[in-house]
């Protein structure tokens, strides 16, 4: 499978929710839930659904429904925010601070994109 980058920079294709929808594992869904939930949110298998960051029409994990980071490439009509003149705003380095993987991967990008 190709590398599926979100609008900020995760790996999608890397991710076990999206990795579980692909493949329609039940019980890599309730693996998930249990790994994800904690005292202050509680996930069940039926959460564990997302067909990746840049799904329009798909299923996507709760909270990728209200990111701003992606809603923001989506009204700019962006791949991810590599293409962006704004990189690397306040959102995403706010982000940054808990998933440096996420800046790495898109600056990875923005060394091929041509000037």
């Amino acid at each position: 499978m190709e590398k599926m980058l979100a609008v900020c920079g995760l790996v999608c294709s890397e991710c076990p929710a999206f990795l579980a929808t692909r493949s329609n594992d039940d019980e890599k869904r309730k693996e998930v839930a249990r790994a994800w939930s904690s005292d202050d949110h509680q996930y069940s298998p039926n959460d564990i659904n997302c067909d990746g960051c840049l799904a329009t029409d798909g299923t996507l994990f709760g909270f990728c429904h209200e990111c701003e980071i992606r809603s923001c490439g989506l009204e700019r009509e962006m791949e991810n925010c590599a293409h962006c003149e704004e990189y690397a705003c306040e959102k995403l380095d706010s982000m940054f601070d808990s998933a440096s993987q996420a800046r790495k991967n898109l600056d990875e990008v923005r060394g091929t994109l041509k000037t």
